[in-house]
């Protein structure tokens, strides 16, 4: 069971996330709280939780204000009207990023991720010996949400090719379309860590797994015509991936 807390200035929203909580056994209801000022008291007083429903416009101290200050901040799903924060949201590692109005469905989903972001941690008072849990699976949704210019782009991860670094920037790049997006390429390696297809095999690029024809010369052949080297310090780590596949 995991313990959470919600934080949103909006008491229907609030309302409507306890009776999701409430319908998921494995979910634990700790605090309703109705602001971020709330939400900074409740986790100065070394309040724990597992996981944080969090809204991002409240008055005085928004969400994402109130991570960047919490010193030990749970798993945090986003909760919010508003689309275009998610980079802001995602370069602060939250687990998932919910746009108002949405189904339980989705509320689900999210959990999901959650649950299998926290699998691989040691669970106190473990007996010795016991089984290891199991490997995370991949999470139900593959969609995530990048900033290109001043729109918010939905993106389906198990499309994309590869990702190249550009300096400040990155190119996505799929069969039909290109997206430049303003990260790094550690910062989106870091949000695809629950997508194991992805793998690191150069300093400039990130490749899905999945869309390689063949391999020749130490360069991914890839569909469409697309090639991407593999570096020599990669080729021991990203050939033994290709082993696990």
């Amino acid at each position: 069971m995991l313990t959470c807390a919600i934080i949103d200035d909006d008491e229907i929203n609030r309302l409507t996330l306890e009776h999701y909580i409430s319908l998921m056994p494995e979910l634990k209801l700790e605090a309703s709280l109705v602001d971020g000022i709330a939400g900074l008291t409740y986790f100065r007083k070394e309040k724990k939780v597992d996981l944080l429903f969090l809204d991002i416009e409240m008055p005085h101290l928004n969400g994402l204000e109130l991570l960047r200050v919490l010193a030990d901040p749970p798993e945090v799903i986003i909760t919010t009207a508003r689309s275009d924060f998610a980079v802001d949201a995602f370069e602060l590692r939250v687990a998932d990023y919910l746009v108002k109005p949405f189904e339980f469905a989705r509320f689900t989903q999210a959990v999901q991720r959650v649950m299998q972001r926290l699998q691989p941690a040691a669970r106190p008072g473990a007996a010795p010996g016991a089984a290891p849990a199991a490997a995370p699976e991949i999470p139900a949704s593959a969609d995530l949400f990048v900033k290109v210019n001043s729109r918010m782009v939905r993106i389906n991860f198990d499309d994309v090719l590869y990702v190249e670094a550009l300096s400040d920037y990155v190119n996505i790049v799929t069969p039909k379309h290109k997206y430049i997006v303003y990260t790094t390429l550690k910062g989106l390696e870091t949000r695809l860590t629950p997508f194991p297809n992805f793998v690191r095999v150069h300093r400039s690029y990130l490749l899905n797994t999945q869309h390689i024809e063949s391999i020749e010369d130490n360069t991914a052949n890839l569909k469409d015509g697309h090639f991407v080297p593999i570096g020599k310090s990669y080729q021991d780590g990203f050939f033994k991936s290709l082993a696990k596949i």
